[in-house]
């Protein structure tokens, strides 16, 4: 171990081997580097769909999903890949919302492909796996977004830190409670 920190890195930012699912999904956000990633899977062979998640977004003047459907377009997605989920305002929504819709599309998730913020990554896999039917495998497929965060420098700013540390506080609050659930 290098820093004493280390396993904050370790547990926080998750990547994992991708293969092929039933469906790739983005838990909203305004970062075009999501679904350019998930456009790239998708043009890979790794699944038929992709579900990018969001409502209204203020700084976006739209919803996050349209946003993510338009970036897709552009980058050579058919419209009928993408599936549309325009309501949720939190990783909660995204998750719950986004089940809702597949289950409604006759897709029921047994390999699913996550292209999320690499520092948000933890949160986002845990939330899904929280409202997802628990036989469901997820693979995670991280971006940099214009933060730049990274697991080899969250820790050199100030900023990043605490960045970092909000993240580690949301997980202890959204998930205390839903331990006892997991265990039974």
């Amino acid at each position: 171990m290098l820093y004493p920190f280390d396993c904050i890195t370790e547990f926080i930012f998750v990547e994992t081997a991708m293969a092929q699912s039933d469906v790739i999904l983005i838990p909203g956000a305004s970062q075009p580097q999501l679904m350019e990633k998930a456009a790239l899977l998708y043009q890979q062979g790794l699944a038929p769909y992709i579900l990018p998640s969001g409502g209204v977004n203020p700084s976006l003047e739209s919803t996050e999903w349209e946003f993510l459907r338009n970036v897709g377009i552009t980058n050579g997605v058919p419209e009928g890949a993408i599936l549309k989920e325009d309501t949720a305002q939190n990783t909660f929504e995204n998750a719950s919302f986004s089940l809702e819709v597949l289950l409604r599309n006759g897709i029921y998730p047994k390999k699913v492909i996550m292209v999320c913020k690499a520092y948000h990554s933890r949160r986002a896999l845990l939330t899904y796996q929280t409202v997802f039917p628990k036989e469901t495998e997820f693979f995670v497929s991280p971006i940099i977004d214009r933060t730049e965060i990274t697991k080899e420098n969250w820790f050199l700013t100030e900023d990043r830190i605490k960045r970092i540390m909000t993240e580690v506080e949301k997980i202890g609050k959204y998930f205390g409670p839903h331990i006892p659930n997991w265990v039974k």
